[in-house]
Parts: C-alpha cells; structure tokens; sequence
C-alpha cells in the first residue's frame, strides 16, 4: 500500500495558541484552570488538558466567583462577557484572531443597520458565539434552499459574513445565491474562511484523484475536519472521519492500493502516526508525504498571558 500523507494538516495557528494558553494558564496560575467548552474540538487534546489540571465547563456558574476561566477558540458571545463580569470571573480569551474578526464583522455590518446573513452551522459554537455580536440583527442560513428564500426587512440593507470552518465551495454557492437575490449586499474585505480550512481542503481536492480510500483523522464535533471527509465523498471517493487508529475497520483498507491520510486542524500529529502504524503491521507500506503549501502562521498567545 502507498499512504500519500497530506500537508498541510493538523493544528493550525489558532489551535495551536488555544493549547498553549491552556498550557501557560496552568503553569503560571497552577490546577485548576476553568475553560468554558472544549477548547478545541477534539476529544484527545481535551483528555490530555483535563490530565494536566484543565476543567472543562459548559456554564460559568460552574466556575468559582472570582476563578479564573480561560474562552475557547470558538468565540463567545457579549453575554457571556457579561457573565463572567458580573460574577467577578478573570477571563484569558483564546478565541482565535480570525474568529474575532468575523465578529467584528457582525458587530461593524448591524451597528451602520444592516442585516446580516452568517453563513454557519446551527448549534456550532462559533456560530452561536458570532450570533451574539448582532442579536437583533443576524440571521443564520445553513444551505442554498434556505439562501434562496431567506427573507430580510430591506433587500438593499444586507451584509453576509461566515462561519470560518465552512466548505470553500459550498460556502461560495451559498453566497452567490445571497448576491443574485439581494444585488446589494455587502460582504466582508476578504473571506471569513480561515487559510487553514482552505489549505486542507485545497489538498484533499488537489490528492483525492488518485487515492483509493481517504482518511480523515478529526473529531466528530470537528466542522473543518468532517468537511474534509465530506469534500472526498463529493469526489467519489470512500471517505471515513475517524478519532484516531483505533476506529479504523480493517475491511475498509481490503483492496486499497493508494490510501490519502489528512487530519483536521484541531488534531494532534501523533494520531497520525497511529494510522500509519496501524496500516504498516497489516504489510509493507509506502508513506509519502505530499506538500500543497507551507504554512507559517503563528499568533501570538492572548494579552492576559502576555502580562
């Protein structure tokens, strides 16, 4: 078997300043250290923080008045900022940059009267922190039927933004429909999809054709990386997400000759390695990896860990 292994893959710069603020909260403050939703969207990383003093909660009454709580990567919403105020909470934020910009997106478009039109995932967290930003002034619209009879008080006065995880293509579809219907709509200077989406999806695009079966390493709470395993089906190609090697079934590599390995960008290179380690004891294997595009992104960790 020849395992062409993607790149670019896993953490990207946004997960990656996520953990390490976890990490440095803990070191400087000591366990534990509160975090409102998983930090990221994968169950290992998770297990791994929570093994290190991180507790993980779905409410800030959860956290101790006065406690320190850590945001996720996802983004909240005001309400949430005002919470932890009220409750006298200290708040490092980790949402990452480019999440943020999209709320400031949200909150610029409805401050000038516009509706906005987020291109999203019902029940996302980022989608429900984004939401937030525009509350009386935001709408949500998943598919291209509901793009085609989303409805607004004044077609003249719209903007779109998106959530930054989405499918490349099947975001631009949603949005051409928002620009024929409403002709002047407003959008964001550049896209709101993160280069880290596009760039792995760019690649299993680019390495799908070739491949007999593709594996998609990520969470199943992890929008970017079931995007990557919906992007290979759309191609014709036996696609599967899994958490890492253990939910690998062996009769889906019978008969695979070219297997395409890719990962989400919340997940840890080494569940990688797990794969191909699973497939080198089943018989000799090939691995090569295959590079689309170098990425170099970095940001820097929050302003509250910088003190």
């Amino acid at each position: 078997m020849k395992i062409v292994v993607a790149r670019p893959r896993g953490f990207c710069a946004g997960v990656d300043r996520a953990i390490r603020s976890v990490e440095q909260a803990l070191e400087r403050h000591g366990a534990p250290v509160h975090v409102l939703n998983h930090i990221v969207h994968n169950a290992h990383v998770v297990e791994e923080l929570r093994g290190k003093g991180a507790v993980f909660v779905r409410d800030l009454d959860e956290v101790p008045e006065g406690g320190l709580v850590l945001f996720s990567a996802h983004g909240v919403g005001p309400d949430r900022w005002a919470h932890a105020k009220r409750r006298g909470l200290n708040v490092i934020d980790a949402t990452c940059p480019l999440v943020e910009k999209v709320h400031n997106e949200a909150r610029r478009f409805s401050d000038k009267g516009r509706t906005v039109i987020l291109v999203g995932e019902a029940g996302h967290d980022e989608t429900l922190g984004t939401m937030g930003w525009a509350p009386d002034h935001i709408l949500l619209v998943q598919t291209l039927e509901e793009a085609e009879h989303v409805a607004v008080p004044d077609p003249a006065n719209t903007a779109y933004i998106t959530q930054t995880t989405l499918s490349v293509e099947d975001c631009r579809a949603i949005v051409e429909v928002l620009k024929r219907r409403f002709p002047d709509i407003q959008g964001p200077p550049r896209e709101d999809i993160c280069y880290a989406t596009s760039n792995r999806q760019a690649a299993v695009v680019a390495l799908s054709p070739e491949a007999d079966l593709v594996l998609v390493v990520g969470d199943a709470e992890s929008a970017n990386s079931k995007r990557l395993r919906d992007i290979a089906r759309g191609m014709g190609k036996p696609a599967h997400l899994i958490p890492d090697a253990g939910a690998i079934r062996p009769e889906w590599l019978d008969g695979v000759e070219h297997l395409l390995l890719t990962s989400g960008a919340s997940v840890p290179e080494r569940l990688v390695a797990e794969v191909i380690e699973y497939a080198r004891a089943l018989g000799p294997c090939e691995v090569e990896e295959r590079t689309l595009v170098e990425e170099d992104v970095e940001f820097r960790l929050p302003k509250e860990l910088l003190k």
